[in-house]
């Protein structure tokens, strides 16, 4: 009989596995922010005249352009496929590990609408601050066409969008950097100021708010071990955001 050994996986090996994961995801979209904010800076006229637009459409014709939207969605969670093969290395089933999966799905489900309304209120209210003080691009959270599949297309974009988010820069990189032996405080902060960096597209509040999101997130998470209520939340906030704004009057929004 033939016995198969497994050599534990070295500090550089999780390193450079952890840089290349980000690198394919929202390490990538962070970069991309910070010329998109340097882009808007340099520009003429202020931050606050610039528009940052979030599910915009790609194409005139509305079936290439539903088929080009679930194209985007499908192809944004592989990296999240990818960290929990990656993950799978490691002892126990990887969806326990971070918590992804529906052993508590009532207290799951409480504390995800409990976390959205902690983010959800503060957060429109530095939204509005940002917008007074000029350090905000305007925001289009849905700059679809109003078609039949343009709602549950914009929930789908929250989940897809969510799951992403809270899987990599929470429950995989905050378990990575465990394993790496970062200490606490350098965790959270990595993890808050990744999450800030991508959103700085839109403007200098919403780097913040997203920071402050990020630290509250990974706390719980360090509390908890458990990335689905994050998941949950992250879903609610960003379907009240995109289906709200296709759906409801523009000039609700003017404060944006």
């Amino acid at each position: 009989m033939t016995v198969e050994l497994t050599r534990p996986v070295s500090r550089r090996v999780l390193g450079t596995e952890t840089l290349l994961v980000l690198g394919l995801s929202l390490g990538q979209s962070a970069v991309y922010a910070v010329v998109s904010i340097i882009a808007k800076l340099t520009a003429e006229g202020p931050l606050s005249k610039q528009t940052a637009s979030l599910n915009t459409s790609a194409s005139a014709r509305p079936w290439l352009d539903l088929t080009y939207q679930l194209l985007g969605i499908a192809f944004a969670l592989l990296p999240v496929l990818l960290a929990v093969h990656l993950l799978s290395r490691d002892p126990g089933d990887p969806a326990r590990t971070l918590g992804l999966d529906a052993r508590r799905p009532g207290q799951d489900l409480a504390r995800g609408a409990g976390l959205a309304a902690l983010i959800g209120l503060p957060g429109l209210a530095l939204f509005w601050v940002a917008a007074q003080l000029g350090i905000n691009a305007t925001l289009v959270p849905a700059a679809l066409p109003d078609l039949w599949w343009t709602v549950p297309v914009l929930i789908l974009a929250a989940i897809q969008n969510a799951v992403l988010e809270e899987v990599i820069v929470v429950g995989y990189l905050v378990t990575r950097l465990r394993q790496l032996h970062w200490r606490l405080v350098t965790i959270i902060a990595a993890s808050a100021l990744l999450r800030g960096s991508y959103h700085l597209y839109q403007g200098f509040g919403a780097f913040v708010g997203n920071a402050v999101m990020g630290v509250v997130f990974s706390l719980f998470y360090l509390r908890t071990r458990r990335v689905m209520p994050l998941v949950i939340a992250h879903t609610l906030l960003d379907v009240v955001a995109f289906v709200g704004y296709a759906l409801l009057p523009r000039e609700w929004f003017d404060w944006l």
